[in-house]
C-alpha cells in the first residue's frame, strides 16, 4: 500500500459459505501496522465481510469520502491523521458511521476534550480474532435497527468500564 491507494480485499458478492455472516457489509480498516491490518482483514474477509484497507487515517478519510460503509476499525496512531481526527472529520462532515476503536492505549484525554468522538466499541491491543469477529457482529447488529438507523449516535454510550474479555463498550 505505499502508493496510497485503498486496497479492496473483500470478495465479491455471492452466496455466503456457511458459516460466514452478512456479506453485504462493506467495512473500512485503517491500520498502519501492516501485519494487523492485514490479519483483521483477512479475518473479516473470512468471516464474509466486503473490506478495505487503508495504511494511514488521510488514505482512511480519501476511502470515507469516496465510498459508503458499514463500519469504520481504526487505530489511533497512525501517520498523517489520527483515529480521534479521523472521527472528528467524520462527524464534522455529519457521517453517522459507526466506529470500533483499535489500540494499545485509549487517549482517553483526548477524549474527555472531544464529546462529538464517539465509538460504537474500542477494543484494545492485544486481541483475540474471535473477539474482533464478535465486535464487529454486534456494533453491526446494533446499528442495523430502526431506531440506529434514524439516530445511530443517540445508541452509543462511552462507559469506560472494560468487559471480562477486554472489550470496551
Amino acid at each position: 500500500m505505499r502508493n496510497n491507494v485503498i486496497r479492496p480485499t473483500g470478495e465479491p458478492a455471492g452466496a455466503p459459505l456457511q458459516g460466514q455472516r452478512s456479506p453485504t457489509h462493506r467495512i473500512l480498516v485503517a491500520d498502519d501496522e501492516a501485519v494487523l491490518r492485514q490479519l483483521m482483514t483477512a479475518a473479516l474477509v473470512g468471516d464474509g465481510y466486503h473490506v478495505d484497507a487503508a495504511e494511514d487515517g488521510a488514505i482512511a478519510w480519501e476511502a470515507l469520502q469516496a465510498k459508503p460503509y458499514d463500519l469504520l476499525i481504526t487505530d489511533q496512531n497512525m501517520p498523517k491523521i489520527t483515529g480521534v481526527e479521523l472521527v472528528k472529520n467524520l462527524r464534522s462532515a455529519r457521517m453517522a458511521l459507526p466506529v470500533v476503536m483499535v489500540a494499545g492505549m485509549l487517549p482517553m484525554d483526548e477524549l474527555a476534550r472531544e464529546p462529538s468522538v464517539r465509538f460504537a466499541a474500542t477494543l484494545l491491543k492485544p486481541f483475540a480474532v474471535e473477539a474482533l469477529l464478535d465486535t464487529v457482529e454486534n456494533v453491526l447488529h446494533a446499528t442495523a435497527s430502526p431506531c440506529a438507523q434514524i439516530n445511530p449516535l443517540s445508541n452509543w454510550h462511552w462507559n469506560g468500564q472494560p468487559s471480562a474479555d477486554g472489550l470496551w463498550l
